[in-house]
């Protein structure tokens, strides 16, 4: 447990050697995300693999507010710090993590070595036009969250929710630093199975992030819905030991 501005927050270690590699799950969900992942992981590439409980998720506290990804990055700052993880790091980061890895790097591009995106979201999709369609669909969803019983995942939900527009509004100004390699993989499925026209941006969004510059390739899960990690393990661990042999 690691203290940062007032809460505490859950870091889980397997010990190895840089890169060490840092596994960030996508929102509303826990580092036991990973559980299946990891063993395999650290038995592949021998290294340090790192996965935490953002603010409000799994065993770290709460933080009463709206979601703010700059205080995630600081955290994610504060908790690799306190480990002594502060150079060689690859950064595996799925869905709303994605943001959490973009602003990482920007801030701390002589930490991050290296990172494999996995159906993460990414700042070319989130115009006005896609944040306004991506609120109204989620609204009855955030609506029967305040109306019921106050949970963990509500309160999350809604924290999300209350500062979606200014959050993915200065996201989409956002670029992925050039000298940072980069591996993205998008899901066939993609977030929006039911929704073929934003399902398309979202995959139109990763070929343009994968084309905006030097060192990023991208990879495309058949067959996966959006929770790549789950239907295609073999692949998402294909792609960093990749990253992890080129950064070693």
């Amino acid at each position: 447990m690691i203290d940062n501005d007032g809460h505490r927050l859950a870091f889980h270690v397997t010990p190895g050697r840089l890169p060490a590699i840092v596994l960030d799950a996508g929102g509303g969900l826990d580092s036991s995300y990973w559980k299946d992942l990891v063993p395999r992981l650290a038995a592949a590439t021998g290294s340090e693999i790192i996965t935490y409980d953002r603010a409000g998720l799994g065993d770290s506290d709460e933080v009463p507010g709206p979601w703010d990804v700059k205080s995630a990055v600081d955290d994610l700052e504060t908790g690799l710090r306190e480990l002594g993880v502060t150079k060689d790091v690859i950064l595996v980061s799925h869905s709303q993590a994605g943001e959490v890895a973009t602003c990482f790097t920007r801030a701390n591009p002589d930490t991050v070595s290296g990172a494999v995106l996995v159906d993460a979201n990414l700042p070319e999709f989130f115009t006005d036009e896609e944040i306004a369609r991506v609120v109204a669909a989620t609204t009855p969803q955030v609506d029967a969250a305040k109306a019921g019983p106050s949970t963990k995942e509500s309160r999350q939900l809604i924290a999300t929710a209350e500062s979606y527009v200014p959050v993915h509004r200065a996201y989409h100004q956002l670029s992925w630093p050039d000298g940072v390699p980069v591996t993205v993989i998008v899901s066939e499925q993609t977030p929006f199975a039911q929704s073929p026209e934003d399902a398309q941006r979202w995959r139109d969004a990763a070929a343009a992030f994968a084309k905006a510059g030097p060192g990023r390739t991208l990879v495309t899960a058949d067959g996966s819905s959006h929770d790549v990690p789950v239907d295609r393990p073999d692949l998402v661990l294909h792609e960093i030991e990749k990253m992890a042999a080129t950064r070693s």
